[in-house]
């Protein structure tokens, strides 16, 4: 892609405007750090156009206050760029699973996907960032077909990028663009923990 012309333009009957502003399903997955980085500051990003935000936590604890929420808190009250809703689906696990029963974790994510549904149906966001989606879809406690049918059918201009690791082959298939984040080199490997400002 030299100088961000594609190499590809299909037959499809587009203009080169209307192929250019089709709404993206976006997925990075992989084990290394970033994904959910790198889905925030794509919400920055497009806070800035005017687009309002829809984040959806679904493994993070909602005790955690992790920077990017407070960021783009104060982004969306702002009044300069789009609106910012956070929402997070009940107490949360990490990728490494906490306490709480599994039945409790299965309805607080089955009722996130309910509410994105909701959302999408009513086109309320222009980004929808679906933070650790993934592990609902891999645990089986949101039926990953409907996941991709509902994602691929989504009316209006909405994007949707989602992270999280072991993305589904189905929703890597259905997506537009796919990033895999490798870890080359950690410093939890030298037995360093996470730290503020980096992980938070």
């Amino acid at each position: 892609m030299p100088q961000g012309k594609p190499a590809y333009v299909p037959d499809d009957g587009l203009t080169t405007r209307q192929r250019r502003n089709r709404p993206l399903l976006m997925v990075h997955t992989g084990p290394g750090k970033g994904k959910s980085t790198a889905a925030f500051g794509l919400a920055t990003r497009g806070w800035s156009q005017g687009w309002d935000i829809g984040v959806f936590q679904f493994v993070k604890s909602a005790k955690w206050r992790i920077g990017e929420e407070r960021a783009l808190r104060i982004l969306g009250e702002s009044g300069e760029g789009g609106r910012v809703s956070w929402n997070k689906m009940g107490e949360g696990w990490s990728w490494i699973q906490r306490a709480g029963t599994e039945e409790d974790h299965a309805a607080d994510a089955a009722e996130g996907w309910a509410q994105i549904k909701r959302d999408l149906a009513a086109e309320t966001y222009q980004l929808y960032v679906l933070d650790e989606f993934t592990y609902p879809m891999k645990w089986g406690w949101v039926d990953v077909d409907d996941v991709v049918e509902t994602l691929t059918a989504r009316g209006g201009h909405q994007h949707v990028v989602v992270t999280g690791r072991d993305a589904d082959p189905r929703l890597l298939e259905a997506a537009d663009l796919v990033t895999e984040m490798t870890k080359v080199k950690h410093p939890m490997d030298a037995g360093q923990k996470g730290q503020r400002g980096i992980e938070w």
